[in-house]
């Protein structure tokens, strides 16, 4: 699976700057001006896992190979989606067609202004940091409150199912329109099943990217909020790697705000990756915190669902220190194990699969 996060928020917060920085490469149209993206931009980028470099390395001297087998790192899709006005919800703006496209990314990025720069033009809907925050979020449940208005009544013989579903609606009405989000609302298991099907913008995991300048790089701004200087990450797109880790140095921070956007997407969505490292190639693989084996072997081929038979599993810090597969054997640190068993971050697997 490949993660996707949308990049949401007021015209001219950054988030057009911040996407060319996310991708290293200028394919955002980005103008100093309101609605500047027509289209949701899109763009697919690696994620920085140093573990695949050394387990490369190893599988070249594990079987004598001239080069390094290729890195094929996890993914992830950023979507820059354009500027949410006041009055989205109700076609203001471009209105409904950027909530449209909100609806199929896993999760969203808000990306509030906290940077001074007053050459920059404020949209009307802009304020203050708060403000804005507030209404990109209101404009999120007015448009999940339009899909739930929608919903029918049960009637007559109505379902077990049906009558679940209304009482999920409106407990997710009458929370809405307290300004909650749905995901902050307490549903039973079986509510939460039945209200997946709504797909309501405000069910899907959320965190703030507070685009400050460079000199507040290092300022809490509460939790679920990474400060990140839109500017700075362009500045770093264009610098070496080692330039990059020099300049971060001088800053204060250990990570780019990609590795940490990355990090926080994965985070709240609960994601982890495991490891495959053979000649053909060495890899990461993203599934969702506490897949099992079986299921982990069909995020690389779904036939491997039906054909799996165990899972060769070793720890990534086990075949680091003895040196890849052979020796990892050799000392007793492999294992195998069955299809229900949850794999965890960093295992590196060989899967056997009944052909």
């Amino acid at each position: 699976m490949s993660l996707s996060i949308g990049i949401v928020g007021l015209p001219n917060v950054g988030k057009s700057t911040l996407f060319n920085a996310l991708l290293k490469k200028q394919t955002a149209f980005v103008a100093n001006y309101p609605f500047a993206t027509i289209e949701p931009n899109i763009g697919v980028v690696p994620v920085n896992d140093k573990r695949l470099i050394l387990l490369s390395q190893i599988t070249q001297s594990e079987h004598k190979m001239s080069t390094p087998p290729p890195i094929i790192p996890a993914t992830v899709s950023f979507v820059d989606i354009a500027g949410l006005v006041r009055g989205a919800a109700e076609g203001e703006g471009l209105g409904n067609k950027f909530l449209s496209h909100i609806r199929e990314v896993d999760a969203i990025a808000q990306v509030v202004r906290h940077f001074k720069n007053e050459n920059i033009i404020r949209h009307e809907s802009s304020e203050n940091p708060k403000s804005d925050f507030e209404v990109v979020n209101t404009e999120l449940i007015l448009a999940d409150l339009e899909t739930l208005n929608k919903q029918p009544e049960p009637r007559g013989n109505a379902s077990k199912e049906d009558l679940l579903r209304f009482l999920a609606v409106q407990k997710l009405k009458d929370a809405l329109n307290q300004g909650k989000l749905a995901k902050d609302v307490e549903l039973t298991d079986d509510e939460k099943e039945v209200a997946r099907d709504l797909h309501l913008l405000t069910s899907k995991p959320m965190f703030i990217i507070a685009n400050v300048d460079e000199e507040d790089l290092t300022k809490d701004f509460g939790p679920d909020t990474i400060a990140v200087c839109a500017k700075t990450e362009q500045e770093l797109s264009e610098l070496s790697e080692e330039e990059q880790k020099d300049y971060l140095k001088s800053l204060g921070v250990d990570e780019s705000g990609l590795e940490r956007v990355i990090a926080e997407g994965y985070k709240i969505l609960d994601l982890i990756s495991f490891l495959t490292a053979g000649e053909k190639e060495v890899r990461a693989w993203t599934i969702k915190k506490g897949t099992n084996a079986q299921n982990s072997a069909g995020v690389i081929h779904t036939d491997f669902i039906k054909g799996f038979i165990k899972a060769e599993v070793v720890a990534y810090d086990d075949f680091v220190e003895n040196k890849g597969w052979k020796g990892s054997r050799e000392a007793g640190k492999t294992r195998f194990e069955g299809k229900e068993y949850i794999v965890k971050d960093g295992d590196v697997i060989e899967f056997k699969i009944n052909s």
